[in-house]
């Protein structure tokens, strides 16, 4: 694999079928800050059925992303293939954290 920058669409919905999975959790990580800075405040992340070790990947990045205020299995069509995230209102939450 090359080490060039992969340029993706900051749409709020992201792919990590494109990605080695040893990349997920840093992909993740930059993608909810990009979002965020964007006003981007839910964000869909595509990671597939199968054995659930990418989603379980991408769970534990999400508990960790001081951005992210919940997330939840995609209600929709894709059912457990995607988890929807809700991040915090960056202005909000520096606010919040001086009072």
């Amino acid at each position: 694999m090359s080490n060039s920058p992969v340029h993706i669409p900051i749409n709020g919905v992201i792919d990590l079928h494109t990605f080695a999975p040893k990349e997920a959790s840093q992909v993740v990580d930059e993608y909810i800050n990009v979002c965020s800075q964007k006003g981007i405040s839910e964000v869909k992340i595509i990671h597939g059925k199968g054995k659930g070790v990418l989603r379980r990947t991408v769970e534990s990045a999400l508990k960790r992303h001081p951005l992210v205020l919940s997330f939840k299995q995609d209600p929709g069509p894709s059912s457990w293939g995607s988890t929807i995230v809700f991040l915090k209102d960056p202005g909000r939450s520096k606010h919040e954290s001086k009072i």
